[in-house]
């Protein structure tokens, strides 16, 4: 009896030694498996970071590579592009990334850092990001206008974002990611545009700009930062360094021009445009195109923060391409299907010449240095990052009547 009990003791004691190895094993299999989660680049800094939220553009916007906004090369959004009238096609790709969009906040785990990257590089603008605009060199170097230009203009008008229409999404570069722009854009145009907008969404939508134009426009806040915003705590302002009293622009000029070579051909409905760089920090200045000014000294144009004497605003200038492949709706690096003219105002020869937008913003003027724009946390409001987007949303006949008055040097 003695010798069965010690019996049935002893093999207890194996299997007991035997499960306990079997879940330490599992544990460690376990560890392994969520280390090797963490490299996918979906996750943290590969999918939401520099890749992900915004390298390309300036999204935006800062915008860019791999995560939200470039991995969508462009799942769903190829079907606008090539072939056919590209409206027909499907609207909605830009939500079909792998179901990578959308869940962000529900499925997340990783921390703010993790998802919002950048965080631990907050610092304000510095003194050299500032100069004196009697400082800057006067630039009257344009080309001429030769005997087929387009000299006439086309004005959307939009307002200046009198309902407030601002969040920190960008749905060209992060589609579905809350925050994905990690700074405060200012809307005019269409009244609905959020993270999670789409083709759809935005035709439905009501707009902000005359002959019911429902181009969607949008650009980084300017903040005094002197006075305290009433975002300090929130995603895109206080949290990702973006401190201050949000500025409303003065001035919004929404102005199509034409191009010194030759006519323009009409815009097509639903190109998007993103131009400058919402990291030129760090990815330096070949996309960058920030244009800062004073008024009263619009041909001396700096890419700092200009210091505008008394009685002068503060002046920002948006200019986008004005050239276009002629097939392609967008691209998926943002920029491919677009292009600038050359020095001398000429297309490239596979290229179209369409209304070149050109955005032109003013603000009071505000005290010494106390301003700067909202950047993504590690560009530490470098003004060479401001940057614009845009998508083109309105009817056949505005977007002829555009043509129209560019070619035929009328100012509409």
């Amino acid at each position: 009896m003695i010798t069965l009990v010690v019996t049935l003791l002893v093999g207890c004691g194996v299997v007991l030694a035997a499960g306990t190895a079997a879940a330490d094993g599992s544990d460690d299999a376990a560890l392994a498996a969520a280390e090797a989660g963490n490299d996918d680049p979906r996750n943290g800094d590969a999918g939401n970071g520099d890749a992900g939220n915004g390298d390309a553009g300036n999204d935006g916007a800062g915008n860019d590579g791999a995560g939200n906004g470039g991995d969508r090369a462009r799942d769903g959004r190829a079907d606008r592009n090539d072939g056919g009238d590209p409206r027909n096609q499907d609207r909605n790709g830009r939500n079909n990334n792998d179901g990578r969009n959308n869940n962000n906040d529900d499925n997340n785990n990783n921390n703010d850092d993790d998802e919002f990257p950048g965080r631990d590089k907050i610092a304000k603008a510095s003194d050299d990001d500032f100069v004196d605009i009697k400082d800057v060199k006067p630039d009257n170097d344009k080309p001429k206008n030769g005997k087929d230009a387009s000299k006439g203009s086309f004005v959307a008008r939009c307002g200046t974002n009198e309902n407030n229409h601002r969040n920190s999404d960008n749905f060209m570069v992060a589609p579905g990611k809350r925050n994905g722009a990690q700074h405060v854009h200012d809307y005019v145009g269409n009244l609905s545009t959020d993270a999670n907008s789409d083709d759809d969404s935005l035709h439905a939508a009501g707009t902000t700009c005359d002959r019911d134009n429902k181009s969607t426009f949008f650009w980084p806040v300017l903040r005094d930062t002197s006075k305290k915003g009433d975002d300090v705590d929130e995603d895109g302002g206080g949290k990702d360094g973006n401190f201050g009293e949000i500025l409303r622009p003065r001035t919004a000029d929404l102005r199509f021009v034409g191009n010194p070579t030759s006519k323009v051909e009409a815009m097509p409905d639903d190109l998007e445009i993103i131009m400058g760089d919402a990291k030129a920090k760090t990815n330096g200045d070949k996309n960058a195109l920030a244009q800062w000014t004073c008024t009263g000294f619009e041909n001396r144009i700096t890419d700092k923060y200009p210091l505008c004497p008394s009685g002068s605003r503060l002046v920002r200038i948006l200019e986008f391409p004005g050239c276009w492949d002629g097939k392609n709706l967008d691209s998926a690096d943002f920029r491919s299907h677009v292009a600038f003219a050359d020095d001398d105002g000429n297309c490239r020869d596979d290229f179209k010449v369409i209304p070149q937008l050109r955005v032109t913003l003013t603000y009071d003027r505000p005290n010494g240095r106390d301003f700067a724009l909202d950047t993504f946390p590690d560009q530490q409001h470098d003004p060479r990052t401001d940057h614009s987007d845009f998508m083109n949303i309105a009817e056949d006949g505005v977007l002829k009547l555009m043509a129209d008055c560019i070619n035929s040097g009328k100012n509409c």
